[in-house]
């Protein structure tokens, strides 16, 4: 075992990532070897449907498993060896398949089949203990004597890129998005991996494409949302509970939570929110079911806490899971590429038992005093103001921008956050995404001419819409996004995060500060070479930073 994908990951005594079991996320040596032996395989599948698309033949079920495949790797989503074995047997069905599929197609156009080698003609054992005692084959670290730290650091970077990149591209699919783009992209990354590449500014290249390829794929992520739900407008969310039966919903996917919001329709069962479901109050045609009632709880890493005080089942979607508590395991669901051992796993959108735990169990008796936040300041609703945004900064009243947000976490140092913005000047305004808003988002930060000083974008895949905005202004004056008054100071977690600062750098954004550490699988070389070329930061000390943002 050896993992360093996330921000939680050891750093003691000089060494970095967790080598041994359980690591910092909860992840056993037996799931930490099994994920890399199910990248190690959809390597093999990408080398095969890559040269079958190259021929117009690719396999686009064939790429949606690798988009599941991949999401399941994330931290926070599965954690159960059992999943990864079954995942295992159809990588290898699958590339099979796809591999009797490119030599169909190289012969249909008289093309000659290329002889591969690596991942491609891995056979994967049948046997658990056999996969086991192959993981050396896929761990990140391979080759790392012959190649270097520094290109091992930059693999995982394009691996990681291309996890977060798979992440949202799998959400996007669960709205009816997809892109045979979108799959060549992903494939060729996962081609270009096994190919062992060492070239520093191949591997350069090949991460920002993937960000690239994010932006696009958070644009489909985005139309999957509004073209569902509508488009985000700016509402007052609940964020305290109401007398009866009560279902909690957390993780990402908002096709699961509409489905869930069907299937209670006139059952009595009120439906709340946790963590980077917050943002469905704001979409008209999710906000439109009066039982879906509020907010509960905060972000990803305090859920062991809060859901022991829930009264209800909660279901798990997408991702962010952490090691349920014995108080509430009989009562958590999982669905779409989330795991737990021992926990109920929900397919096909079928609640019928999560309904009948949600009746079974005293849901909420009291009624405290009403409480509600406003979030849903999505592009539209901003740029929809972009007037008044626009005069407000002509004539000083906001003198500066800074988007914080990302991903939360439970280790130190995430205080730097809320810290930073209780410490903003009121004349500056604050856009937030993504969980780290839960460290600041109940406080009063009032307004400036009417427009609120606290911006909620939405989830951490919204970071499109804060792309647009950014855009948008910089059209409005006639500059560079980076010489706006604007500040980027972006929490990440996780491999999502990855790709959003991909996106950032593919677009030629300088200046990010990213915290609360720096990933660990960037070193010294490649962090300098970020800064050279990219303005990269770390954080400081929040009044530091803020000055020295006003100051640019």
């Amino acid at each position: 075992m050896y993992c360093y994908q996330c921000e939680q990951t050891t750093r003691k005594d000089g060494l970095l990532g967790c080598s041994q079991g359980p690591g910092n996320c909860g992840k056993t040596e037996e799931t930490s070897d099994l994920q890399d032996l199910l990248i190690h395989a959809l390597k093999g599948i990408a080398q095969y449907d890559k040269r079958a698309r190259d021929l117009g033949a690719g396999d686009d079920e064939a790429a949606a498993f690798i988009l599941y495949g991949m999401f399941t790797t994330l931290t926070n989503v599965n954690f159960n060896p059992s999943r990864f074995l079954h995942l295992l047997k159809q990588a290898s069905e699958v590339r099979d398949r796809v591999k009797s599929g490119y030599e169909r197609a190289a012969a249909a156009k008289g093309a000659e089949v290329e002889t591969l080698s690596g991942p491609a003609t891995w056979e994967i054992p049948t046997e658990p203990a056999s996969l086991q005692a192959q993981a050396a084959i896929a761990g990140i670290l391979t080759g790392a004597d012959d190649v270097g730290e520094d290109v091992i650091g930059l693999r995982a970077l394009v691996l990681y890129g291309a996890k977060g990149v798979a992440a949202y591209a799998y959400h996007a699919l669960m709205l009816e998005q997809e892109s045979g783009e979108v799959y060549a992209g992903i494939e060729d990354a996962l081609d270009f991996l096994a190919g062992e590449p060492r070239d520093v500014d191949a591997l350069v290249g090949k991460a920002l494409g993937l960000g690239t390829l994010n932006l696009k794929v958070m644009e489909m992520l985005d139309a999957g949302n509004t073209g569902k739900f509508g488009t985000p407008e700016p509402s007052a969310a609940r964020i305290s509970h109401v007398p009866g039966k009560a279902i909690l919903v957390s993780g990402h996917d908002l096709a699961d939570l509409a489905a869930l919001l069907q299937a209670t329709a006139g059952t009595g069962i009120n439906v709340y929110t946790h963590g980077e479901m917050l943002p469905a109050h704001s979409y008209p045609e999710l906000k439109k079911h009066d039982h879906l009632v509020g907010n509960f709880g905060g972000a990803w890493q305090d859920q062991q806490k809060e859901f022991a005080t829930f009264p209800g089942p909660i279901l798990m979607t997408s991702n962010c899971i952490i090691e349920p508590a014995p108080s509430y395991k009989k009562s958590i669901f999982t669905a779409g590429p989330v795991g737990w051992p021992g926990l109920r796993h929900i397919e096909n959108h079928d609640f019928s038992t999560l309904i009948k735990a949600a009746q079974a169990m005293p849901g909420f008796t009291d009624e405290p005093e009403k409480q509600e936040i406003t979030i849903g300041f999505g592009r539209e609703a901003v740029l929809g103001v972009a007037d008044k945004v626009i005069e407000a900064v002509k004539s000083g009243a906001i003198k500066h921008f800074f988007l914080v947000g990302g991903c939360d976490g439970a280790v130190s140092g995430r205080n730097y956050y809320s810290d930073f913005v209780e410490q903003t000047p009121k004349d500056t305004v604050v856009m937030t995404l993504g969980c780290a808003k839960y460290r600041f988002n109940k406080m009063d930060h009032g307004d400036i001419g009417g427009i609120p000083r606290l911006l909620d974008i939405g989830q951490c895949n919204d970071s499109y819409s804060a792309v647009q905005i950014a855009l948008a202004l910089a059209d409005a004056f006639e500059c560079d996004v980076n010489d706006l008054p604007l500040s980027l100071i972006i929490s990440w977690f996780e491999q999502k995060a990855a790709a959003v600062l991909l996106t950032l750098l593919s677009l030629g954004i300088t200046g990010v500060r990213l915290g609360p550490t720096l990933p660990a699988f960037i070193t010294p070389t490649v962090l300098q070479m970020l800064v050279d070329n990219f303005d990269i930061k770390a954080n400081t000390e929040a009044a530091d930073d803020i000055a020295f943002a006003l100051a640019g």
